[in-house]
């Protein structure tokens, strides 16, 4: 079988020329030139171009334009490297918690933390049309490859079978980028590769009817994904797919006000019982080889990163390199200068066990615990997490360490394990002791021992959501989870510069939701901004 890791790498020319409308119809995103875009026909007609095309769907996750870092990017008006989509989804689900905090000045992005933004944002705009740009790149994919297209191109049988996989892929990215529009903003313009081709203003979905469309998507296409460990890493298989139905029905009573525990149950139960495996080492999940070095038996679902090949300022380059300042020492990380932007605050420094926990990576010397000062790296302690070095310390491809290999985990199986847990705590069945288990695992690989697991009368709600942020810290997780507890926004859970406040303030409940941007309404009239904006 030919190796999609390799194909996304090679996939420098997008092959879609996409020209239908969008979620937003605004103008932010840019189509590529004509004159250096292949025929649609040329390229559907080519069976070695398939592999090629579901191969580019990935690297929308991954890169931001066609000419590496910086230069004919996707989404205009934003620093290229800003617009990526792992660092903008990244940005919005870790900054504005207590998890993470930056000092840069660049524009509105200070906001983030304080829990002040608007629907001005540009770093909110560039991830609205990110999710929109790759929702394009999918629908496109599948408008080429209905059976009647495939037919008239003359496709052999096995040519069409292979596609057939390629299209529940392709589905399934779909419906990730429609579960974190979902989640960041509630409602939008729905788009399938059914909606017209010319122009044309789509109408807004609520909430409700886009949690039904990604359910009823992702239980149609599930059954068309390979099975677990049939295909190369890091396609989506079957498992991929469960973990976000959990996921979705998780969230789901956030969402829709209806609890689906019970569901959310049943996918978790079956990602468990999928053939993943914890890996004996914390640390190494997060370095450069985390494809190879096994780290990747306990990764459910994960964005390839290559610093040859997929170079970008966003992704894990932006997660290594931002993280990195002061006395630190760049050799240590792999890369060639730090950035000297995102540390984390005391509250999620007061959740570890210091020294003690092998989950706790904080760089403190010369780092100050509390933060005086927003703007000043040495202001609270930096989280050396990701690394773009391997297993034996040797740096990743780029010799430079401009960029990063480190892929990024979207969901492992220790989340699986915490998520069972809190379901089980939430009255969605499972057992107690199968509960228990699960989290103890997870806290005997972080002790290398057994002498911390924690008994029966530990295992609450308030425990599983420490134990989440101890576990899944700056894996983009924190702001969603915190939601779901009821502690994102309001005053009963405060942490430092929370509401633009040294100490912590309350933030208003419509912050739950992001604003749908500015410029989306003003190209979309039949989009409704969401409350209090």
């Amino acid at each position: 079988m030919k190796n999609l890791k390799i194909s996304i790498f090679k996939s420098a020319l997008v092959l879609f020329t996409v020209f239908a409308a969008s979620c937003t119809a605004d103008l932010d995103q840019s189509n590529p030139d004509s004159d250096s875009l292949l025929s649609a026909e040329r390229v559907y007609s080519n069976p070695d171009s398939y592999i090629q095309l579901v191969a580019k769907l990935y690297a929308g996750l991954a890169t931001t334009g066609q000419q590496g870092p910086a230069g004919n990017p996707d989404i205009t008006g934003i620093d290229e490297g800003e617009s990526q989509y792992i660092r903008g989804y990244w940005l919005m689900q870790e900054l504005t918690t207590d998890e993470a905090i930056i000092g840069w000045n660049d524009g509105t992005i200070k906001n983030f933390h304080y829990q002040t933004w608007t629907s001005a944002d540009r770093f909110i705009n560039a991830t609205f049309n990110r999710l929109d740009f790759q929702v394009k790149n999918c629908n496109e994919f599948l408008r080429q490859t209905t059976q009647e297209k495939m037919d008239a191109r003359g496709l052999s049988s096995q040519v069409q079978a292979e596609i057939q996989t390629y299209r529940a892929e392709a589905r399934f990215l779909r419906a990730l980028s429609y579960y974190h529009f979902l989640d960041l903003f509630g409602s939008v313009g729905l788009v399938t590769e059914e909606s017209p081709v010319d122009f044309f203003l789509p109408e807004q979905v609520s909430r409700q009817e886009l949690f039904n469309y990604v359910e009823s998507e992702l239980l149609s296409l599930v059954e068309n994904l390979p099975e677990i460990g049939a295909i190369e890493y890091p396609r989506a298989d079957k498992g991929a797919a469960w973990m976000l139905l959990a996921n979705v029905y998780l969230n789901a009573e956030v969402y829709t006000g209806t609890d689906r525990y019970a569901d959310a149950m049943t996918y978790t139960q079956k990602v468990i019982n999928g053939g993943y495996s914890l890996h004996d080492d914390y640390e190494e999940l997060f370095l450069a080889d985390n494809d190879q070095n096994g780290a990747q038996n306990e990764f459910i679902f994960a964005v390839a990163f290559d610093g040859l090949r997929t170079q970008t300022f966003g992704g894990t380059t932006f997660l290594t390199h931002a993280a990195v300042g002061g006395s630190m020492n760049t050799e240590d990380f792999g890369i060639d200068f730090g950035w000297a932007g995102i540390r984390t605050t005391s509250a999620l420094v007061e959740k570890f066990q210091i020294g003690e926990d092998s989950r706790e990576q904080f760089y403190t010397d010369g780092q100050s615990l509390e933060i005086e000062d927003v703007s000043s790296f040495t202001d609270g302690y930096a989280v050396a997490k990701w690394k773009n070095v391997d297993v034996d310390g040797n740096i990743g491809k780029d010799i430079n360490g401009q960029f990063v290999d480190t892929d990024f985990p979207v969901y492992r199986l220790a989340d699986a394990y915490l998520m069972y847990a809190e379901i089980f705590l939430r009255g969605g069945g499972g057992s107690q002791a199968d509960a228990l288990n699960y989290v103890n695992l997870v806290r005997e690989r972080a002790f290398n021992d057994s002498d911390h697991n924690i008994s029966s009368n530990e295992l609450t709600l308030d425990f599983i959501l420490a134990e989440r942020a101890r576990e899944l810290h700056w894996e983009a997780h924190r702001r969603t989870d915190l939601i779901r507890f009821g502690k994102f926004t309001g005053g009963s859970y405060i942490w430092p510069w929370k509401g633009n406040v040294k100490n912590g303030a309350p933030t208003p409940s419509f912050r739950n939701l992001f604003p749908i941007p500015s410029n989306s309404l003003a190209g979309n009239p039949n989009l409704t901004q969401n409350p209090g904006y």
